[in-house]
C-alpha cells in the first residue's frame, strides 16, 4: 500500500504561483508513474500533468503547458507541481496519484493510489 499526502494549496490572486507537493510513503516511490489531477465543482476529474518513474518523460494537459511544471525527487519520495500564471479557471481540488506502469498514464481510472486532495483557489 501507498499513502499520499498533498500540500501547498491555498488562495492566490490571478497571475500568482503555488507549488503543490505530494509526499508518498509505504513503498518505493520510484516504482510509480505519478500524475496530478484536478476537479472543479460540477466537473469531472481531469489530468493536469504526469511524469515517468525516473522523471525523464512528462505530459501536460492542453490547458497548462508553459504555466505548470511537474517534477519529482525520488530520494525524498516526493512529487511536485509548480503552478505559475494562475487563472481563476485553475480553481479546483488538486490530487496526486500513482500507478505502476511502464509508460505515462493520462486517465484517472488507470491510477491506483490517490491523495486526499488540496484546494487551490484563484481569485480574479
Amino acid at each position: 500500500q501507498v499513502q499520499l499526502v498533498e500540500s501547498g494549496g491555498g488562495l492566490v490572486q490571478a497571475g500568482g504561483s503555488l507549488r503543490l507537493s505530494c509526499a508518498a510513503s509505504g513503498r518505493t516511490f520510484s516504482m510509480y508513474v505519478m500524475g496530478w489531477f484536478r476537479q472543479a465543482p460540477g466537473k469531472e476529474r481531469e489530468i493536469v500533468a504526469a511524469i515517468s518513474r525516473n522523471g525523464g518523460y512528462t505530459y501536460y494537459a492542453d490547458s497548462v503547458p508553459g504555466r505548470f511544471t511537474i517534477s519529482r525527487d525520488n530520494a525524498k519520495n516526493t512529487g511536485y507541481l509548480q503552478m505559475n500564471s494562475l487563472k481563476p479557471e485553475d480553481t479546483a481540488v488538486y490530487y496526486c496519484a500513482l500507478v505502476i506502469a511502464p509508460t505515462l498514464r493520462k486517465k484517472s481510472s488507470e491510477y491506483d493510489y490517490w491523495g486526499q486532495g488540496t484546494q487551490v483557489t484563484v481569485s480574479s
